[in-house]
């Protein structure tokens, strides 16, 4: 069991928890919940290691291995199913020991070198590592790929799948379905489920708390309160907690005034004085409660739309995909002021795809796609989230958004999404993921759209942000179309799902959870079928396929590799300008006119280089999407 007595965790000169005693069983899946800021991240920070109690203790069985996510994977170019395999430490030190023990040709060290391997399940590690990333969103031909070459997020994708791997007996998984799409957390909340370790959870999913833990540990005041259930359970719990309190400290209140009334009347009689006295003791003993607090959350909502053309688009026949690569065919259906769509579909089956056609962001490959005169489309995605100016404030890029605004009423709209006092003056470089993703919500209210296309909106948005959102979306009075793998949005705030799965776009006639048990009967058929002799007999036909694949992906990865390759070339140049701006000697008065130079051209290279990186990424994005439509 973990135990923390009179726990008191600091950062900085903030004080996280304060006196935090608490007890957790072996085999418990916790779900630990607050608001941002609050001590989440820093409390797994205290049970891996990484910090130390500023009083009390913290006690954890000396034989538990942790496992806990890595926040950075680095650029290596070790295969991607071996990275996984290297978080089993039992396992890899097992196979070290065989290896040593063959080496020095010692048959009783051989032995038990396969004694233990034997009871790791060693053998059959390799086909469990392939079935995690399998479920995780890897195609099977992907997972010898080197670990470079993958994308950040999915390279958070496989630090996950190192933990599922870890056989640790304590698992601290901090937002694990933030790089995850609908169908890789269905099956991690599959995979959790039936875990048996212990586990603790950070998550703004509601959703996927409730289906995979068992209790709650909430911070909040600089206190750890402990409840049973899952999360909608302790939501209801929480607010008899807090109704009660009230009423208690209300109770606790009119008591200390009619002692203080007393007090105050009968102090100075000599006859009363006593009497006075041991109420003023009394009242000295009474520990008033903290009256039950619900801190404000967060509030915004869509502008009423400028104009709502009808039908906002239009596609007939459509095939949407990337240069000479068709992804989706024959895309038949209308957008209406009416429509709030939600998009299911496999990983890689093209949903990013559609969106970004639908936003123009892609041109229809064939068939007729139009668009509503004056439709302005809100399109929100991570990219754009990522591509937000870093030495801009939050306060200048609303400005620019709103350029007749005042200062007051600025500032007053960046409250509204959290950004208070000094954040709004902060560099976006400064801001986590989730205040740059409440940013960009905040300038895309600013367009006043009438279709708004959100693909994965709630990524690094805690829960009452969710909330705000979903509120917003709820009241929004244009279309919606709506990537998320958080259920509670999409059950919320869509009226319709559409399937988009090989290489089709359908309506969906189920919800969500018909479409959860879709999943796991396509995974099953599609496993079997790849475990069959008859999967793997033809290899002409393999090599054949292979063969096309790269001749249909060879343009995409060209155009990724020329903008990469130029990214480097600018980054090269940023470096020597900034080299020479170091120089102490450009400062003097008679150098002024080629330091100017030199800091005008650094600004150039900079805007050049948010640029072209920005292009690579969606390059990447492209390669990545077309490559798991050819799978």
């Amino acid at each position: 069991m973990i135990q923390l007595e009179s726990l008191r965790l600091r950062r900085g000169p903030d004080i996280l928890l304060d006196h935090a005693s608490m007890t957790l069983h072996g085999g418990w899946k916790i779900g630990l919940t607050g608001r941002n800021g609050c001590g989440k991240s820093s409390l797994f920070a205290l049970l891996s290691g990484h910090l130390e109690a500023d009083a009390g203790s913290l006690s954890v069985p000396a034989d538990w291995r942790m496992a806990i996510m890595a926040q950075e994977v680095p650029a290596l170019d070790q295969p991607a199913i071996d990275y996984v395999l290297d978080g089993n430490t039992p396992l890899r030190a097992a196979e070290q020991a065989l290896r040593d023990a063959e080496a020095s040709a010692d048959g009783m060290a051989i032995g038990h070198a396969h004694e233990k391997l034997d009871a790791l399940n060693a053998w059959s590690l390799p086909a469990r590592a392939a079935e995690v990333l399998a479920g995780l969103g890897f195609a099977a031909d992907a997972q010898n790929n080197p670990v470079a070459s993958f994308s950040g997020g999915w390279r958070m994708r496989l630090n996950l799948a190192r933990v599922l791997l870890a056989d640790a007996d304590l698992l601290l998984l901090d937002e694990p379905t933030n790089h995850l799409d609908l169908d890789a957390v269905l099956w991690l909340q599959d995979w959790l489920q039936q875990a048996p370790q212990t586990l603790l959870l950070i998550s703004h999913d509601r959703d996927f708390l409730d289906a995979t833990i068992s209790h709650i540990l909430h911070i909040e005041q600089q206190r750890l309160t402990l409840y049973s259930g899952n999360y909608s359970a302790f939501e209801r719990q929480r607010a008899e907690r807090m109704a009660q309190q009230t009423h208690v400290y209300e109770k606790q209140k009119a008591q200390a005034a009619h002692l203080q009334k007393f007090i105050d009347r009968f102090r100075a009689q000599a006859t009363k004085a006593r009497q006075a006295q041991s109420r003023l003791k009394a009242l000295a003993k009474l520990e008033l409660i903290a009256p039950a607090h619900a801190e404000d959350g967060f509030s915004f909502s869509f502008p009423k739309p400028l104009k709502l053309p009808n039908p906002m688009l239009d596609l007939v026949k459509v095939q949407c995909g990337y240069g000479d690569t068709a992804i989706l065919h024959d895309v038949t259906f209308s957008i209406r002021p009416e429509s709030r769509l939600g998009l299911l579909g496999p990983n890689g089956a093209g949903k990013s795809t559609l969106i970004k056609t639908l936003a123009t962001q892609l041109p229809a490959l064939s068939g007729k796609f139009t668009v509503g005169p004056e439709l302005v489309i809100g399109y929100f995605h991570q990219q754009q989230v990522d591509a937000l100016p870093q030495d801009k404030t939050a306060f200048a890029l609303m400005q620019l958004a709103q350029p007749k605004w005042e200062e007051l009423q600025v500032r007053k709209e960046l409250g509204r999404f959290g950004f208070h006092g000094d954040d709004a003056f902060a560099e976006v470089k400064r801001f986590s993921g989730g205040e740059k993703s409440r940013l960009a919500l905040a300038l895309l209210v600013q367009q006043k759209p009438a279709l708004l296309l959100l693909d994965e909106p709630a990524n690094h948005l805690d829960l009452d942000m969710r909330e705000a959102l979903t509120m917003a979306l709820q009241e929004f009075e244009g279309a919606v179309i709506l990537v998320s793998h958080d259920r509670h949005l999409l059950e919320t705030t869509v009226d319709e799902l559409v399937l988009v799965a090989n290489g089709t776009v359908t309506k969906w006639e189920g919800d969500l959870d018909d479409y959860a048990r879709w999943l796991r009967e396509r995974n099953k058929q599609t496993s079997s079928v790849s475990d069959s002799p008859a999967g793997t007999s033809d290899n002409k036909l393999k090599r054949q396929q292979a063969a096309q694949k790269r001749a249909n992906l060879r343009p995409l990865k060209q155009a990724a590799d020329k903008l990469e390759k130029q990214l480097e070339k600018l980054q090269q140049q940023l470096a020597e300008v900034e080299t020479k701006l170091g120089d102490e000697a450009l400062y003097q008065a008679d150098q002024k006119a080629t330091l100017n130079d030199l800091l005008a051209r650094q600004g150039t290279l900079r805007k050049q280089c948010e640029s072209v990186e920005g292009d690579w990424l969606e390059a990447m994005t492209a390669l990545e999407e077309a490559e798991q439509a050819e799978d």
